[in-house]
């Protein structure tokens, strides 16, 4: 995102852009003060005297630039609710804890068995998601979470089938999935309910964090990372990719496979969230997903989100970019090669394999898994149909945008060459031997023009103005030729 243009040498910045800068600055600190992400953020220094000066500005300028850069390519600031509402007031300028707080309290007015007992706010990394703490009335002692929900833009189900999906959820049983309480919808959201999980979600147990503080705060920029043992990285690789295989074998897509939605309980992990795909959210990895179209597919979304998830298991922190051809120093080499074949430059570009093949590599083929729950989530033929199409749209949309990604990036590298120094000093080559060549090609014109007018003189000799302009007193033309209407006096 460009910041602002720099004012030009000898003018005052404009009004309108002093405003700007202000409000970016005042923006800027508000973020800085309150993200608790741990992260020291690059803004600009600022002065008492002479803040107002053209060069002192220009250069604050440059200084937001790459401080918005900073965080709009970071993958956890970028999505920080004060962020968007900075950069796209006009989108995100609603309040949602307010709109989530009405929508919550008509549910408990149909239902009134159900209590709040505080709200745990931004626990979680999505702007139109809000979180409470609750308790059944017939149930003191236990604590539930429900979450609320907007639909988001791949919800391609209709309200009907959506409705129908969501009631089968509390149906689902599978060891690898977490139980859901309740779920249903309204007319542009929805609303789940599952127990709440002291212990917290495989992230928090990387980063060593508490489960309801703020998802900024834990993770952002954690001082206590550990990866997982050999062990527990085989285990849970294998559990995750089991009920990642249950899910699409039944035509339930997921999508949505990273370290804070699964829970560790009695050494099994869990899926949470499963209900995101049937409402349209898009993935916590859509960012990177948009700049590969060979990760085209539900399925190829899950591998791609389980090579992010195997990195943190292993290393006990996201990669630093992607595509990540040199590993660090990997404590287990058998994870090296699994690695490699999901985030790797080559696997992005070419493709990556598939959860069946995931299953049968050395890794994870021969680790046994001691769970007598019998895996079961009944579906009607005709919603399968429904899931299927409303698959089958998600990534077709996600397919444009990678075509759309794909041709801005062809266009940025485009405009970037247009405007190197190299490529500058080759249009002014360019330029000259043109500018040379067409005062050539008049000097051809004219020279055959007098040549046919001299070779035809003694039939039909030239008729000459009557009122003749005097020549200039350089009246020639390079290479030494004489405008013709002068020859005539």
């Amino acid at each position: 995102m460009a910041f602002m243009e720099k004012p030009s040498a000898g003018k005052l910045l404009p009004l309108d852009d002093t405003v700007r800068l202000t409000a970016a600055i005042e923006a800027s600190q508000t973020l800085q003060s309150h993200t608790i992400s741990g992260i020291v953020l690059p803004l600009p220094p600022k002065k008492l005297l002479g803040n107002m000066d053209r060069e002192f500005i220009a250069e604050r300028q440059k200084g937001l630039q790459a401080y918005l850069n900073f965080i709009t390519q970071h993958h956890v600031l970028s999505g920080c609710e004060m962020v968007k509402k900075f950069l796209d007031t006009n989108n995100y300028s609603a309040n949602y804890t307010e709109i989530a707080l009405q929508q919550v309290s008509m549910f408990f007015r149909s239902d009134p068995k159900w209590e709040v007992v505080e709200p745990l706010k931004d626990i979680g990394w999505r702007m139109r998601k809000r979180y409470f703490l609750i308790k059944n009335r017939e149930q003191l002692k236990e604590r539930q979470v429900l979450s609320w929900v907007d639909w988001g833009p791949d919800k391609f189900l209709s309200d009907k089938d959506l409705q129908a999906a969501m009631k089968l959820l509390p149906s689902l049983s599978n060891p690898y999935v977490y139980p859901v309480t309740f779920a249903t919808t309204s007319e542009s959201s929805a609303l789940v309910i599952r127990m709440f999980n002291e212990k917290g979600t495989l992230r928090d147990h990387i980063c060593k964090v508490k489960p309801k503080e703020p998802f900024l705060k834990k993770y952002c920029n954690p001082k206590k990372i550990q990866g997982l043992e050999l062990q527990q990285i085989r285990t849970y690789g294998r559990q995750i990719l089991e009920v990642l295989k249950f899910l699409h074998d039944k035509g339930f897509p997921y999508g949505h496979l990273h370290a804070s939605n699964v829970l560790v309980e009695d050494n099994t992990c869990k899926l949470l969230d499963i209900e995101n795909s049937l409402l349209g959210l898009p993935s916590y990895y859509r960012p990177y997903v948009t700049q590969f179209r060979k990760i085209n597919t539900t399925e190829a979304i899950d591998v791609y989100s389980f090579g992010h998830l195997l990195y943190e298991m292993t290393y006990g922190r996201p990669p630093d970019a992607i595509p990540v051809d040199q590993l660090p120093s990997a404590p287990f080499t058998s994870v090296v090669p699994v690695l490699q074949s999901i985030l790797s430059t080559e696997a992005c570009k070419a493709g990556m394999p598939t959860i069946s093949q995931l299953l049968q590599t050395p890794l994870f083929s021969d680790v046994l898994l001691f769970n007598s729950e019998k895996a079961q989530f009944k579906i009607s033929t005709k919603l399968k149909d429904a899931l299927k199409t409303a698959k089958e749209s998600l990534e077709k949309r996600l397919q444009e945008e990678q075509r759309m990604v794909y041709q801005h990036r062809r266009l940025i590298r485009a405009q970037s060459h247009h405007g190197s120094e190299e490529e500058k000093k080759k249009r002014k080559i360019l330029a000259r031997k043109k500018s040379r060549q067409s005062a050539y090609e008049n000097e051809e014109d004219v020279s055959i023009k007098y040549n046919n007018n001299s070779g035809s003189g003694a039939s039909s000799p030239p008729t000459c103005p009557s009122s003749p302009t005097p020549p200039p007193t350089s009246g020639m033309f390079p290479s030494g030729h004489v405008h013709p209407t002068w020859l005539c006096h």
